[in-house]
């Protein structure tokens, strides 16, 4: 994948796997999107600027709309488990849309953490330090 610079040349962006057990790490240069290409890959956006173009705040609209249904299925899965009469099918469904939900929502966690600075330090160096001093 390449995109077109402002001096208009190309230059290639690096492409990343969408991995849960691997996410994204502070300071990241390209931002997980909360939305799929038609083949299920994941999108990741180079911003330029401010961060606040067209795509950035779409993501944002939609990272908001993801943990809105989020809540509102937590509740509905809260009050399903209350029903006993609650037979399999609706716990299934509940199921299938609670885990959706749970998915958008980690993908969103993953999404800001890379968003994050990244740390001045490699981490456990503050630690050592305070080790050494006592």
């Amino acid at each position: 994948m390449a995109v077109r610079t402002k001096d208009h040349t190309t230059e290639a962006i690096p492409t990343m796997p969408y991995d849960p057990d691997n996410p994204q790490q502070p300071g990241s240069e390209l931002r997980l999107l909360p939305w799929e290409t038609w083949g299920g890959r994941p999108c990741y956006l180079a911003a330029s600027g401010d961060g606040n173009g067209y795509l950035s705040r779409r993501a944002d609209r939609m990272e908001e709309q993801q943990m809105h249904n989020a809540a509102v299925a937590y509740t509905d899965a809260e009050t399903t488990l209350r029903n006993a009469a609650a037979g399999p099918l609706l716990l299934r469904l509940m199921l299938k849309r609670t885990t959706t939900a749970l998915g958008n929502t980690l993908r969103i966690a993953d999404s800001r953490l890379g968003r994050l600075p990244a740390p001045s330090q490699p981490e456990g160096q503050d630690e050592e330090k305070d080790v050494e001093r006592h």
